[in-house]
């Protein structure tokens, strides 16, 4: 009988480590793919975008007197896009998910928040831009322009915003809270030299990923932002900068790749969006480190 048993385990063991070897198999193959695709993707972006990336395309305007096809228009919009959107954006998130995670005492209308955060984060982005034209465009008179595009935005990162930060305040130690309480702290003091420095990391990856938002939107910003190639923004009058349209890097990919079949110029455009993306997401893991560090 102990025999029989010992035989069992055996092919029970041996079938288990076959089964786990299968899994983990599966898992490296999977985890290969992944990584081949990224690689190939990103690769083929570099090949056929960073030999036609030069000094005149960075540094001028497309003009058809000229003969030019430049982007300078469009970087400027997307920093533009990018500086105030983050500028509204971060404190309402941040604020949100503070008041959420520290003073709400209706823990139904907590979760009603939190239900309705995670249905905006699913919402397509298009759908955005359509409220956004009807209420900023149309209802405001804010026509298509940066201003409109830089307000849709903050709609469709708001909700990131909150989530993350709130995710990160609620793996703050209640020890810390209560520590610092007891000290004679005040609520508002706990939170701003305690909580908030101790889940710096959660709302600079919510910065990443809202950065990341906004530089690769296009569905929306063609309904609110516009389709303008120009400087005039920049240039003119404060009520053409807020009324005068702009497209970004992405809708400018798109008027090249889409309308004017220019696919070396939409490469190129790629290429300067990954690497304007990393340089973005590095700066901000930097900043991320020195707050945490004061």
């Amino acid at each position: 009988m102990d025999h029989n048993e010992h035989k069992e385990t055996r092919a029970l063991s041996s079938s288990r480590r076959a089964y786990d070897l299968i899994l983990r198999g599966l898992l490296y193959f999977c985890a290969a793919v992944t990584c081949l695709l990224l690689v190939f993707v990103i690769g083929y972006i570099f090949v056929r975008g960073l030999p036609h990336i030069t000094w005149e395309l960075l540094s001028t305007s497309p003009s058809y007197i000229k003969d030019t096809i430049g982007i300078l228009p469009n970087i400027v919009n997307t920093v533009y896009l990018v500086v105030v959107t983050l500028i509204i954006t971060l404190p309402l998130g941040v604020g949100a998910a503070v008041y959420l995670t520290e003073y709400a005492q209706n823990k139904k209308l907590v979760a009603a928040i939190e239900f309705a955060t995670e249905t905006l984060t699913g919402i397509p982005s298009i759908i955005f831009g359509l409220v956004g034209m009807l209420f900023f465009c149309q209802l405001l008179g804010l026509q298509a322009s940066l201003l409109a595009g830089s307000l849709t935005l903050v709609i469709v990162t708001i909700p990131t915003i909150i989530r993350t930060t709130q995710e990160s305040l609620k793996t703050v130690p209640q020890s810390y809270r209560e520590a610092a309480l007891a000290l004679g702290s005040g609520k508002w003091y706990m939170i701003r030299t305690v909580i908030l420095p101790s889940s710096i990391d959660g709302i600079v990856t919510g910065c990443i990923l809202a950065i990341g938002r906004i530089v690769g939107e296009s569905a929306a910003l063609l309904f609110t932002a516009g389709m303008g190639m120009s400087m005039n923004n920049f240039f003119g009058s404060v009520d053409n900068f807020v009324h005068s349209s702009g497209a970004s890097l992405t809708v400018a990919l798109y008027v090249y790749a889409r309308e004017r079949a220019e696919f070396d110029v939409a490469f190129a455009i790629a290429a300067i969006l990954m690497i304007l993306t990393l340089v973005i997401n590095l700066a901000a893991s930097l900043v991320g480190r020195k707050l945490k560090k004061h």
